[in-house]
C-alpha cells in the first residue's frame, strides 16, 4: 500500500472509529513495506499531535468538507498538510505520494481535488499557517476540556506541560541489574557508538540521544536491557521489594513493572494481574525474553475473591487504570480518544479497586499506587479520599495536604507519572 494511504487510513480508524494508535498503526504496517515503517509512523503521530491546525487548514481550503465514505480522503488531506507543514520532504515528492495514495483507497476521482488543495496551500502557506494558530485548539493542540482542566490544575505550569505532550518522547532503557550494572551496560552503549546518558534519581534508566531499533542495543535479545521509560522505573524504587516476598503487581500489563521487580530481587513470588488477556500476552513475552517467572492471572482487580485464594501480599504495587494524560506525548491518540466525563469514571474505578486491594495487603506492608496520569482527581485527590475513609493507612514519604509525588510530563524528560506510597498499620 502507498505509505499516505496507509497514514490516511491510520487517522481515519483513530479520529473517526475511535480506536487506539497501537492497535491502529501495526495493522496498517502489514500492509506496506517495512523499510516505510519509520516514515508512516513519523507521519500518524506528527498528525495526531497537530491534528487542530491541520483541520484548521484544510477547513481553509475546502468549500465542502468531505463526509461518509469520502472520510478517509479528508485525512488524506491532512498527511498531505502535515508533509508540507513539518516534514523535510520535496514538497513536489510530497504531494505527488499523496495524491498517488487515492488509488490505493480506490478514489481516483478526488486526485484533482487532493492535488488542488495541496498545491493552493503551497501558495498560500505562510497566511494560512497564521490561520491554524489564532485558536486556542490550533495554538496548542489540544481539546478544549483538557485544555482547561491543565489551566484549572496547574496555572503556573500548564503551557510547558502542553510543550512537553506536543514534543517527541525520547527512548529511555532499563537496565537488567542481574546482568550489568547501568555503568557497565554504558560502556557497552559507547562502545557501539550509541550517544546517552544517565537518569539521576532511576537507578536503572539510561537516555538515548536518538531513539534505534532495538536489535542494535547490546544484549537487547539476551535480557540486558528493555525499554521503559524512567518515570515508570521509579516504580520499584518507591515499592522496595524484597528477596522472598510476595508481592503482587496489579493492572500489571504489559509487564515491565513485573520484570523490573524481578530484576532487583531473589526468590521472590510475583504475582501479576490484569483484566485484558490481549495486553497479557505482552506480559508473558516480556517475561520470557528476560527468562524471569511471574504467576500471571486474568482478573478484575475490583473482585479478588474471583482469582486470589492465597495468603495477603508483603507488598503491592497498584499500578491503576487511568486517562494516560501523563503519557501524551508518546500516544498523542489519547488527547482525542478520552472524554472530560472519562476522568470522573476512571476515579471512581480506581477508588474501588484501592479498597479491594488494600483488604489484600498483610498489616505491616506496604501498597504503592502510582498512575500516568497528570489529573488530581485521579492522584493527589484519590489519595486524600483514600486516607480519609481507611484509618489504617499510613501515608509514607510526603505531605499529607499534597500526598504523593506528581511527576510533570517532561520533567527530567520523563512521562507524566504520580506516585503514592502506603503503610498499612494494625
Amino acid at each position: 500500500m502507498n505509505v499516505r494511504a496507509a497514514a490516511a487510513n491510520v487517522l481515519f480508524q483513530v479520529v473517526d472509529k475511535g480506536h487506539s494508535l497501537s492497535h491502529a498503526l501495526p495493522a496498517a504496517q502489514k500492509t506496506i513495506r517495512p523499510r516505510d515503517y519509520a516514515l508512516l509512523q513519523e507521519i500518524c503521530y506528527g498528525a495526531l499531535r497537530y491534528l487542530p491546525r491541520l483541520e484548521s487548514i484544510a477547513n481553509e481550503l475546502m468549500d465542502n468538507p468531505l463526509k461518509g465514505k469520502k472520510r478517509v480522503f479528508h485525512h488524506l488531506i491532512l498527511v498531505g498538510i502535515y508533509q508540507l507543514s513539518f516534514m523535510r520532504i520535496p514538497s513536489h515528492a510530497a504531494v505527488a505520494e499523496t495524491v498517488e495514495g487515492t488509488k490505493t483507497l480506490r478514489g481516483p476521482n478526488l486526485s484533482g481535488l487532493i492535488n488542488a488543495v495541496l498545491r493552493n496551500y503551497l501558495r498560500d502557506q505562510e497566511a494560512l499557517d497564521v490561520i491554524a494558530v489564532s485558536h486556542h485548539a490550533g495554538k496548542y493542540g489540544h481539546p478544549s476540556w483538557l485544555l482547561k482542566r491543565l489551566q484549572e490544575a496547574y496555572p503556573q505550569q500548564w503551557e510547558q506541560i502542553i510543550e512537553a505532550n506536543n514534543h517527541k518522547a525520547p527512548m529511555w532503557l532499563r537496565v537488567n541489574r542481574q546482568y550489568h550494572t547501568r555503568d557497565e551496560y554504558l560502556t557497552l552503549l559507547n562502545n557501539e557508538n550509541i550517544q546517552c546518558s544517565a537518569h539521576p534519581q532511576a537507578a536503572d534508566a539510561i537516555k538515548l540521544a536518538s531513539p534505534c531499533d532495538v536489535s542494535l542495543l547490546p544484549g537487547f535479545d539476551k535480557g540486558w536491557v528493555s525499554v521503559q521509560d524512567a518515570a515508570a522505573q521509579l516504580a520499584v524504587d518507591y515499592l522496595q521489594p524484597q528477596d522472598g516476598e510476595l508481592i503482587l503487581d496489579c493492572c500489571a500489563a504489559p509487564g515491565g513493572k513485573t520484570a523490573h521487580i524481578l530484576e532487583h530481587t531473589q526468590e521472590t513470588e510475583v504475582v501479576a494481574i490484569d483484566n485484558d488477556p490481549k495486553r497479557l500476552e505482552r506480559v508473558y513475552d516480556n517475561l520470557e525474553r528476560l527468562q524471569l517467572r511471574a504467576d500471571v492471572i486474568c482478573g478484575d482487580a475490583r473482585y479478588p475473591e474471583e482469582w486470589w485464594q492465597g495468603e495477603q501480599f508483603d507488598r503491592i504495587l497498584l499500578d491503576a487504570p487511568c486517562s494516560a494524560t501523563g503519557v501524551i506525548r508518546r500516544h498523542p491518540d489519547i488527547k482525542w480518544l478520552r472524554r472530560d466525563n472519562d476522568i470522573e469514571a476512571l476515579a471512581q474505578l480506581q477508588s474501588e479497586i484501592l479498597d479491594a486491594m488494600w483488604k489484600q495487603l498483610k498489616v505491616g506492608g506496604t501498597m504503592v499506587y502510582a498512575t500516568c496520569s497528570i489529573a488530581p482527581q485521579e492522584n493527589s485527590e484519590q489519595i486524600k479520599a483514600f486516607l480519609a475513609r481507611t484509618s489504617h493507612a499510613l501515608l509514607v514519604g510526603s505531605d499529607i495536604n499534597q500526598p504523593g509525588r506528581q511527576i510533570l510530563p517532561g520533567e527530567e524528560d520523563m512521562d507524566g507519572f504520580y506516585y503514592a506510597v502506603l503503610h498499612k498499620q494494625a
